[in-house]
């Protein structure tokens, strides 16, 4: 770190007035994450806005070149064009950039780390270390246990994104659209392709020349380079579903070897940033309602697949705002701190 009077970082949150960076405070806070100061940074728009972090208040700067010339770790909450734009000043003092945007993650030379599942991988940073895309996340924390004890040959993942993936934007389109048409007026779409209250839209981001969209790719790329395997066989569809947090996934795993689903929920239940909801009998299985708030990936709905050997199917539910971005994000700059320390 380049502050040698202190053990503590100086930490920037790049975009820290939106959903994600927001969230980055908030749980740098919860989990007592020591800095030697905070810079908040964001839009012209946004500066002079005031947060509150472990009782002093900090206020908002717009972010320019020169606003990480003191700067040990910069988290990034912002889109992958602003990512790219200010990575030149954020890097050249000898910082560090844990990157919530889509920019470098695929870069040879940038480690894709999810904490419960690579935590050795950010040993390899350049400089950047990338946070990988929400539904990655909560999809590989979910079968890693798995992966690490029987294998993996194929996954097939359907997810369920609930709208507060798409910011807060997102959030106000469903509950205007929702006020809409139970007052049976129009519902008018501007962030959505298609009205989403009362209705599902297998549709986030742009499609390929494949037919998949760039969302569904991101859990292809993104878990085989995560798990160090290109070998392991992933197909995804994303869908768009009117819930205001937290994403679910239905995911059909084929293992290497034969598990039993009494296994399964063994390793589960030992899993790091796993809870096990698994009681079908009691109605008691994932749900976002149950997981939004916190930073548990909840798996259930365990069973075998009876149409393919050595083959499992289950059901998970994860917080995308904070596992899913914030709270991995942050997990990386502890992780991050400890290693320089050491």
């Amino acid at each position: 770190m380049k502050n040698k009077t202190s053990s503590k970082p100086v930490v920037a949150i790049l975009g820290a007035t939106g959903a994600v960076g927001t969230q980055m405070l908030r749980i740098m806070e919860e989990r007592q994450f020591e800095v030697e100061n905070i810079k908040l940074l964001a839009h012209a728009s946004e500066a002079g806005k005031e947060y509150i972090f472990c009782g002093k208040k900090y206020v908002v700067e717009e972010a320019k070149e020169n606003s990480f010339d003191d700067v040990d770790i910069t988290l990034i909450a912002v889109e992958s064009d602003i990512s790219r734009m200010f990575m030149p000043s954020i890097l050249k003092n000898g910082a560090v950039a844990i990157d919530n945007s889509s920019a470098f993650r695929l870069n040879d030379d940038v480690p894709l780390v999810v904490p419960e599942v690579n935590p050795e991988d950010i040993y390899k940073h350049k400089g950047i270390i990338a946070n990988p895309n929400c539904s990655t996340i909560i999809g590989i924390v979910a079968v890693n246990e798995i992966y690490k004890y029987a294998g993996i040959k194929r996954m097939v993942v359907s997810t369920y994104q609930a709208v507060s993936g798409a910011g807060i934007r997102g959030i106000e389109e469903l509950k205007n659209q929702t006020i809409d048409v139970l007052n049976n007026k129009g519902a008018e779409n501007k962030v959505f392709q298609h009205e989403i209250a009362f209705n599902i839209i297998p549709h986030i981001d742009s499609f390929e020349d494949n037919g998949y969209t760039k969302e569904e790719m991101k859990m292809y790329n993104e878990g085989r380079k995560i798990l160090h395997d290109d070998k392991i066989g992933i197909s995804c569809t994303c869908a768009r579903v009117p819930v205001l947090r937290s994403h679910s996934e239905s995911i059909t795993i084929e293992t290497e070897k034969e598990l039993s689903i009494e296994k399964v929920r063994e390793l589960l239940s030992d899993a790091k940033g796993v809870k096990l909801v698994d009681d079908p009998e009691n109605n008691i299985y994932p749900m976002p309602i149950d997981t939004s708030g916190q930073d548990l990936i909840y798996v259930g709905r365990i069973r075998k697949d009876y149409t393919k050997e050595n083959s499992i199917s289950l059901w998970c539910c994860g917080d995308q705002i904070r596992k899913g971005a914030a709270t991995n994000a942050v997990q990386i700059a502890e992780l991050l701190v400890k290693s320089l320390r050491n």
